[in-house]
C-alpha cells in the first residue's frame, strides 16, 4: 500500500465511481480534499458521451463539488481530437443534442439526417435514442464509410441498476449489419496520455480509478499507469478473472481508498 503514497495525479471515472445518477458517494469530497492537500491533481475521466463538460460542471456543482473545464476529459473530447485529424466531408452524429452541439462547437461538419456526402458514422451514448436513428445508421453502414464510436461501455450504472450504454447500441447495429466500430475512449490509452501531458506529472505518479475492468482498468494497463478498481458500480471481483486484466489495487469504494491513503499518510 505504500506505493499509493507516490501518487499525485488521480484520473477519476465518474458514473459508478464517484456517484450514481445524482447521488454522490460517501467519502468523495474528503478524497478530493486529500488530493489538494498533497499538492496533487484530479481529473474526471469519463466515457459517458451523453453530456457536455458544461453539463458535468453543473451536475457536480449540484452535488457540492466545484469544477471547471480543465478538470474533465471525456470520450467526446477524445473523439473530437480523432476526427480533427481526419479529412472528413460530413459526419453523421448518432447521439444526444449535447453531444452534437459539442461536435459542432469544435467546427466539425456534422448532420443527424441522411444527406449526400456522409463519409463517417459517429455513435455516442445516446439517451435520446430513436428507432429512426438506428435505421439510418443501418442504411449508412451498407456503404463502406468510416464507423467510429465514443466508447465500448455496455451499460451505464443507475440508481435502479443499469441502462444500455454506447457499447450496447453498437451491439444492436452489429446484429443488424455485421459491422463493428473503432472505439475511441477507454480502454484506448489516448485520454490518459493526454491527461498526463497537460498536467506535467510523470506516469509513475498517475493512477486511474474506475468501476469497469474492461474500460477503466484496461485503459490504465494500456497507458502504463497504476490502476485502482472500485466495486461501487458495474464491476465485480469476478471480472478480473473474466477479462484477465489485473488491477493494481481493489477497493470497495472511494471511501475505503481514502481511508487507506490517510492511514498511510505519515507512515
Amino acid at each position: 500500500m505504500n506505493e499509493l503514497k507516490k501518487l499525485k495525479l488521480f484520473l477519476l471515472d465518474m458514473d459508478g465511481t464517484i456517484y450514481l445518477d445524482n447521488e454522490l458517494f460517501d467519502g468523495v469530497t474528503d478524497f478530493l480534499e486529500y488530493i489538494k492537500s498533497i499538492d496533487g491533481r484530479y481529473i474526471f475521466l469519463t466515457n459517458n458521451s451523453s453530456k457536455s463538460v458544461s453539463k458535468y460542471i453543473e451536475k457536480l456543482g449540484r452535488m457540492g463539488i466545484k469544477s471547471d473545464t480543465d478538470d474533465f476529459l471525456t470520450s467526446t473530447d477524445a473523439t473530437i481530437e480523432y476526427l480533427r485529424n481526419k479529412s472528413r466531408k460530413k459526419i453523421y452524429a448518432l447521439g444526444t443534442e449535447s453531444f452534437k452541439r459539442q461536435m459542432t462547437e469544435a467546427r466539425l461538419s456534422i448532420t443527424d439526417t441522411l444527406t449526400e456526402g456522409i463519409d463517417c458514422l459517429c455513435v455516442g451514448y445516446d439517451t435520446e435514442l430513436t428507432y429512426k436513428k438506428l435505421e439510418e445508421a443501418c442504411i449508412l453502414l451498407r456503404e463502406e464509410i468510416e464507423y467510429i464510436a465514443t466508447n465500448p461501455d455496455r451499460v451505464c450504472p443507475t440508481r435502479y441498476g443499469y441502462a444500455p450504454d454506447c457499447g450496447s447500441i453498437c451491439e444492436m447495429l452489429f446484429k443488424a449489419t455485421g459491422k463493428r466500430p473503432r472505439f475511441i475512449g477507454k480502454p484506448e490509452p489516448e485520454m490518459i496520455n493526454l491527461a498526463v501531458s497537460v498536467t506535467g506529472f510523470d506516469k509513475s505518479e498517475a493512477a486511474v480509478i474506475g468501476d469497469r475492468i474492461y474500460t477503466d482498468i484496461a485503459c490504465g494497463a494500456n497507458a502504463g499507469i497504476t490502476s485502482v478498481f472500485v466495486l461501487s458500480g458495474e464491476g465485480t471481483v469476478e471480472d478480473i478473472k473474466r477479462y484477465n486484466i489485473k488491477p493494481d489495487y481493489v477497493f470497495k469504494n472511494i471511501k475505503e481508498l481514502y481511508n487507506v491513503l490517510k492511514e498511510n499518510e505519515n507512515v
